[in-house]
């Protein structure tokens, strides 16, 4: 069952929201070469905390910390540890805060120092994916739109999106109904209604969509082996169109 959030809900959505993208804004600042992969993951839980919020990930069907952490061909859920980052990888940085019982749910993908013109690029396309998601989430379209938007958006530009991985409803629970896949056929899937929260998140791929999980349970990596970015936001589907509640000002500060 589809939950469809009132005014009031939302407006708390949004400030679970906007503590999720600053404490993601400061962790993405903290991103260099020789930083511990953990050091990240302290300033993500320390900084949702003192906002207000408390960490969605913590804890939840076991995940160990509060940050996702995932670096080169991991696609999500990689965990933070003593990794350092190195000079020319991409990581992929997920979080989520909790606030008066709602969530808001956000992802990027950064480079660490200087990364090559391909790896720049395969972040541009990924993040363009998720935009083109977002403009597809209108009152009356279907999910098939946002999926096929997403898709079609990677593969003009020669990468693949994973499928075996999607977005999802957010609110109350940090995954509610429906699946929001990152593939689909314009025209099929659920009916987007005002007051519809979801995560809309593209997990874009350099070569194949096919994954495959380690031994610790929840790293998600490219079967091949290249490169993965992965962007999100937490979008609320309105009379005229998508809101995107994690979005911040240009001149946001942490």
């Amino acid at each position: 069952m589809i939950d469809l959030k009132s005014p009031a809900e939302l407006s708390a959505m949004r400030r679970a929201c906007r503590v999720a993208a600053l404490a993601l804004l400061e962790v993405a600042r903290a991103v260099r070469p020789g930083v511990e992969t953990r050091a990240l993951d302290r300033i993500a839980e320390d900084r949702i905390r003192e906002l207000g919020g408390v960490p969605s990930f913590l804890g939840y069907r076991g995940f160990p910390a509060s940050l996702c952490v995932s670096v080169n061909d991991e696609v999500v859920h990689g965990i933070p540890g003593r990794r350092r980052l190195r000079e020319g990888e991409i990581v992929s940085l997920d979080l989520g805060a909790v606030i008066e019982g709602f969530h808001g749910d956000i992802a990027t993908t950064v480079p660490v120092g200087t990364v090559t013109e391909e790896l720049r690029r395969l972040l541009r396309v990924a993040e363009g994916a998720l935009e083109q998601g977002i403009r597809a989430a209108r009152p009356g379209a279907r999910l098939g739109d946002v999926g096929a938007a997403i898709q079609r958006h990677a593969e003009r530009h020669g990468y693949s999106v994973v499928r075996d991985f999607a977005g999802h409803g957010v609110g109350r629970r940090l995954h509610e109904e429906p699946q929001v896949p990152n593939f689909g056929r314009p025209g099929s899937g659920v009916v987007l209604r005002p007051g519809m929260t979801l995560a809309i998140e593209p997990m874009v791929n350099a070569g194949t969509h096919e994954v495959t999980v380690d031994p610790d349970g929840w790293t998600v990596r490219t079967r091949d082996h290249k490169p993965s970015a992965h962007f999100e936001h937490t979008v609320a589907v309105t009379e005229s169109g998508a809101d995107v509640l994690t979005r911040l000002p240009e001149d946001a500060s942490v």
